[in-house]
């Protein structure tokens, strides 16, 4: 439909967005920018990223574009920004869409990221209602690439499709000053999956905390399966020379290095040397595995790692 010639000092662009750019709370981001500079519009994920429709003053549209990729989110990546035609009517104000399915889907969905600061500080925290929660995720982080079945990127082609959002996370959901703003994966202690704890035959043991459980076993020298989103994490205490020696043996690997998890770079450094570029790259968002140069006593503290 045409929407009709606008006054010489509005315009109505549509923008064409490339990238990692699913999942990553692009689109609230957009919409918060937009409603910043007094833009009408929407934005709505495709199978090619996101599209954008503004309509306002030329000088704010603008703005919009220069400011769209310089202040993405942290875990954006922008490859493109490609203008469209467009002719569509637009309402008054800024909406995010439902999801546009046509075409081949060709955009990239991020990989999966560590628990951001924000997120880490209500997980601690015994008056938030996700305290100890151990899916605690937000636009800023937690599982991408692992729960997507398909794009463009929504909560119903997810798994956690099959957990439904409690009234207080819908609201969240919702809320664009929030940071869980149209945040896929969110989820809480009511509504969102849960731990449990069982044998190496599938038997769930029938405990009330499986965490503490968890690390009670570990402590006793126990070898632990983590099943989880990407596949299973074996874990032993890597202080218990002859649980490591176990493990060894059941995963026939006689030398090839363990890796070793810490709380942060602070509880690393009796171990192994860590400089100010190998402690930004332990703590980037996606959290990989570093080789470092160990100190002489790790081998006496970890033995057999």
């Amino acid at each position: 439909m045409n929407a009709g010639p606008l006054p010489p000092h509005r315009v109505q662009r549509r923008l064409a967005v490339s990238g990692i750019v699913q999942g990553v709370g692009f689109r609230p981001y957009v919409w918060r920018l937009a409603t910043e500079l007094g833009l009408d519009g929407w934005v709505s994920n495709d199978g090619s990223g996101v599209v954008i429709e503004v309509r306002g003053e030329a000088e704010a549209i603008h703005r919009f574009t220069e400011r769209l990729s310089a202040e993405a989110p942290p875990l954006a990546r922008v490859r493109e920004v490609r203008w469209q035609e467009s002719g569509e009517v637009v309402a008054s104000g800024f909406q995010i869409c439902e999801s546009r399915s046509e075409g081949p889907a060709t955009t990239m969905i991020g990989p999966d990221s560590g628990v951001c600061p924000d997120c880490l500080a209500e997980l601690f925290d015994p008056a938030e209602r996700r305290f100890r929660y151990p899916f605690i995720n937000c636009t800023h982080c937690g599982p991408r690439y692992t729960l997507t079945r398909a794009l463009p990127y929504d909560r119903a082609q997810t798994s956690m499709d099959d957990f439904p959002l409690c009234p207080a996370c819908a609201s969240e959901y919702g809320a664009p000053a929030d940071r869980r703003f149209h945040a896929e994966p969110t989820a809480c202690p009511v509504c969102g999956p849960r731990l449990w704890l069982s044998d190496a035959e599938g038997n769930p043991f029938a405990v009330a905390d499986p965490i503490a459980e968890t690390v009670a076993r570990l402590r006793a020298g126990a070898i632990v399966a983590v099943k989880g989103l990407g596949g299973v994490h074996l874990v032993c205490d890597a202080r218990n020379a002859e649980a490591v020696a176990r493990l060894r043996q059941r995963k026939q690997r006689d030398a090839r290095p363990f890796a070793i998890m810490v709380a942060n770079s602070a509880s690393l450094r009796d171990w192994a040397e860590c400089d100010t570029a190998t402690e930004a790259l332990l703590n980037c968002a996606e959290r990989p595995i570093v080789l470092l140069r160990k100190r002489a006593a790790a081998d006496a503290a970890l033995p057999g790692v």
